[in-house]
């Protein structure tokens, strides 16, 4: 497809420059996004034709996977930016595609699909990767196989991160077998970073590695090793690769806030600061952490108005505050439920703001609406971990502990190395508790008191566990540790009184009774 130098287009009072990169009406020039802007370049280029959804996306994402909501997505950015909402400016043609129906003036004589694309020669994108072809290191042909679907997964849900930029399969696997020069690959393709890795066999095991490379420097960013058991291969390729994907998603957004932070933009712009957010976001939990994070959300909005990610983002902190009790004000609860429902009239198949809503649900009580959302976030990414343990929370509190486990169980698997630990093993523990699993109980407890003793709620499940399993002693001393971390533990009255609406529902208080309840009173808890 052939590429035009530049042009200014006029239509309907709008005014497309192609050399400038703006679009812009009587008042000014109006804000979009780079891939909204490319659409629209594309459409403009090409007036009166009906353009298949399929010809739109390999214009405006060559050689990147993307989802149908993406292209949905810059279309309702468009029409927002063009004041169209009744569509009369850019049409959908039902399961056809769309036409931009406006005349159009100024444009240079050119093939019917020829276009400019907005961003030509602009830096890779922030999140810009391309997951090359896995080695097989041995003569096994099934490993073949076995390496090539852990490229191909890991490609696809990488493209799930929001605004990232995936190269797509068939491009990346035009690499299989050759030397790999990764700075000649970043500037070829486009792209800030580079995914390689190997498969070994080990005797009844397969070792797989995995790095991920700066393409502008050549240095390594991060390298991990993962064993699996050759008896079971297709389980042992899903779990790699959701490890890889959840440690890939983290890591790609830090090199990508620390780039921002060495170059130290004068005038960040929205995208800088929601990739700044989120690493923040993710960094080890502290007020200090989540109130930078909130900042760079909200700098991001005041930006750029419309978007999605900030909304998310501010309603993600302020969900973090309301979940672990560092606020319990009914304004935030309100503010994070509005974001969101703003968030999903724009993208109703935003990953984060189903987990979000999920999470805020339960908070609010409505535990059946919670597992509602966080089934759909699962539904959309299988191995987004963090909504598999809220699931196991909200499953939980339904009263359903044995439901809750598998989902538990399946985050430890993918990420065993999580920062706050401690979470799955407490809400596991929890579960085994409630189903009278008691030796499972104590030894998780035990775990997460482990990596996190100042939890109190840990030291009173653990005592409540011990008692009932004839521990009286060891019981008395983790109550009293639960007591001197949480002077607030004084009885049954206390604890129910202070306990949150979503602890409310009776099969879960039925389960309670008669396991935490059963054992505090056999180490003499006292009831007022």
């Amino acid at each position: 497809m052939g590429q035009a130098r530049g042009g200014v287009f006029a239509f309907e009072g709008y005014t497309l420059d192609l050399t400038r990169g703006c679009v812009s009406d009587t008042v000014g020039e109006i804000e979009l996004r780079p891939k909204s802007f490319e659409l629209l370049s594309y459409l403009v280029a090409n007036p009166g034709r009906l353009i298949s959804k399929d010809e739109l996306v390999n214009a405006v994402w060559p050689d990147v996977i993307v989802s149908d909501d993406s292209l949905a997505q810059c279309v309702s950015d468009v029409r927002r930016a063009l004041s169209d909402p009744r569509r009369q400016i850019i049409k959908t043609v039902r399961r056809r595609g769309y036409l931009f129906a406006a005349p159009v003036s100024g444009r240079p004589p050119q093939s019917a699909g020829s276009w400019t694309a907005a961003a030509a020669g602009t830096p890779a994108p922030r999140l810009s990767v391309v997951v090359l072809p896995f080695a097989n290191l041995s003569s096994d042909p099934e490993q073949e196989y076995f390496a090539d679907g852990i490229s191909d997964d890991l490609t696809a849900d990488l493209s799930l991160i929001p605004d990232s930029f995936v190269i797509a399969r068939t491009t990346a696997f035009s690499y299989k077998g050759k030397p790999v020069d990764v700075r000649q690959i970043g500037r070829e393709l486009g792209v800030c970073y580079v995914l390689e890795g190997s498969v070994r066999r080990a005797g009844g095991q397969v070792q797989v590695t995995a790095q991920l490379i700066d393409t502008e420097s050549g240095s390594h960013i991060w390298a991990d090793r993962f064993d699996a058991d050759r008896a079971d291969l297709a389980k042992a390729q899903e779990e790699i690769v959701g490890r890889l994907y959840q440690t890939m998603q983290l890591e790609l957004i830090e090199a990508a806030a620390s780039r921002i932070e060495e170059e130290k933009p004068a005038n960040p712009d929205a995208r800088d600061l929601v990739i700044r957010g989120w690493a923040l976001y993710n960094r080890p939990k502290s007020t200090a952490n989540q109130e930078a994070a909130l900042r760079a959300f909200e700098q991001a909005l005041d930006i750029h108005p419309a978007s999605v990610e900030a909304r998310v983002g501010i309603a993600t902190v302020l969900g973090e505050y309301l979940a672990l009790g560092w606020r319990r004000s009914p304004e935030d609860m309100a503010r994070a439920e509005q974001m969101l429902v703003e968030a999903s009239a724009r993208n109703r198949n935003h990953l984060r703001a189903l987990f979000e809503m999920g999470r805020l649900r339960r908070l609010q009580n409505r535990l059946s609406e919670s597992k509602i959302e966080l089934e759909k976030a699962i539904a959309l990414d299988r191995n987004h971990s963090a909504a598999m343990l809220q699931l196991g929370i909200t499953l939980l509190f339904l009263g359903q502990p044995q439901a809750a486990l598998p989902h538990l169980e399946k985050t430890m698997r993918l990420r065993p190395l999580l920062q706050n630990i401690f979470f799955p093993y407490y809400w596991m523990g929890y579960s085994h508790l409630l189903l009278a699993h008691i030796d499972e109980a104590i030894d998780l407890m035990r775990k997460c008191r482990a990596a996190n003793p100042k939890l109190p709620d840990t030291h009173m499940l653990l005592a409540a566990a011990l008692a009932l399993r004839g521990e009286i002693d060891e019981a008395k001393t983790s109550l009293a540790e639960a007591l001197r971390l949480n002077l607030w533990f004084k009885s049954f009255a206390q604890l129910h009184g202070d306990a949150p609406a979503y602890m409310t529902n009776p099969a879960f208080v039925a389960l309670r009774e008669q396991t935490v309840e059963a054992g505090l009173r056999r180490i003499g808890f006292p009831a007022e």
